[in-house]
């Protein structure tokens, strides 16, 4: 009987150690929904040899945004063709620097925007870099909402670019990575100002969660991302299977949107993107990349620039 009651103990012990651990881990990953970890700028755009206009503008709900203009070369052809460039969740204007400890623990790898940036002004577009909402230098404005709240600030953006005499207002497209990929399709619905899109590993965030739960927790993910899933809903977010992407995909009119997914992505999936392609009026792809790990379908377009700036100059014609 004693052995009997100290298994028990022993058991009960390590229970309410797991219970806790669970508890503790999906705490974190809840604020980091809530209010993302803002990681610092590490360079701008003089660095490699950009012009640039330190700029600050408000999203269409008041949100004060920052960023910066960075006009095309004095010689470009482009007559004024403008790409807005839309980072991902936890990221900054310039990306993911990928240094913290929480990066190294999943996984994350560098993704450097102003590389990209850096080739499409050199194929003669302006650039608009900025930082969303709850991130970079931007004010907060919590929680995250998977792009449907951040559209405002896409809409900002927009605004802000018809105050600049460089800008065509019938000449501007927008690339959006992972989140801020989720960010520009909820946009589409909202203007006919974006002319053309590339939407690089959106996700359906109910979708992203099982996966990215199973991926880095095993079992214990299916305790560990509800449990998130419950505090970031006390915090105003909503039920996760309630941001449906591919409704406002359905929504975005005749805008030509290019999808771009990695084969071996483990928290999204070619799967769910090609169904939000199937749901898109006008789509092309999902072009998919092979890769590793989900940052190699974000590395692929900086590595091939030439696919954005071939996709622009067919939609975004002089």
């Amino acid at each position: 009987m004693n052995i009997f009651r100290r298994v028990l103990r022993w058991l009960f012990i390590l229970g309410g150690i797991v219970a806790g651990l669970i508890t503790a881990v999906a705490a974190f990953i809840a604020q980091r929904l809530i209010q993302p970890l803002r990681q610092p700028l590490w360079g701008t755009p003089d660095q490699v040899d950009m012009p640039y206009v330190d700029v600050t503008f408000p999203a269409t709900d008041g949100v004060r945004l920052s960023g910066w203009f960075i006009p095309a070369p004095g010689n470009s052809l482009r007559k004024g063709a403008t790409l807005i460039m839309v980072h991902g969740w936890g990221w900054n204007r310039l990306g993911e620097a990928a240094t913290d400890v929480v990066a190294n623990m999943i996984g994350a790898s560098q993704v450097d925007l102003l590389r990209l940036a850096h080739s499409l002004h050199n194929d003669g577009f302006n650039v608009l870099m900025y930082d969303g909402r709850n991130h970079g230098e931007s004010g907060s404005q919590p929680p995250m909402q998977f792009g449907e709240a951040e559209a405002q600030d896409v809409l900002g953006a927009i605004a802000y670019l018809h105050s600049r005499p460089e800008v065509a207002a019938n000449r501007i497209g927008a690339i959006g990575f992972s989140a801020g990929a989720n960010t520009v399709l909820y946009t589409l619905p909202e203007t006919n100002e974006i002319q053309a899109a590339i939407a690089v590993q959106p996700t359906s965030p109910a979708h992203f969660a099982e996966r990215f739960g199973a991926h880095q927790f095993g079992m214990l993910g299916k305790a560990i991302l509800p449990l998130a899933e419950f505090i970031f809903q006390q915090a105003g977010g909503r039920p996760l299977k309630e941001y449906r992407l591919g409704t406002a995909a359905s929504q975005a009119g005749q805008t030509p949107v290019l999808y771009i997914q990695g084969m071996n992505d483990p928290w999204g999936s070619p799967d769910d993107v090609q169904q939000i392609a199937i749901a898109t009026p006008n789509p092309s792809g999902p072009l998919l990349v092979p890769g590793t790990d989900r940052f190699s379908g974000y590395q692929y377009l900086i590595d091939n620039p030439a696919i954005a700036t071939a996709f622009f100059e067919q939609h975004l014609p002089e």
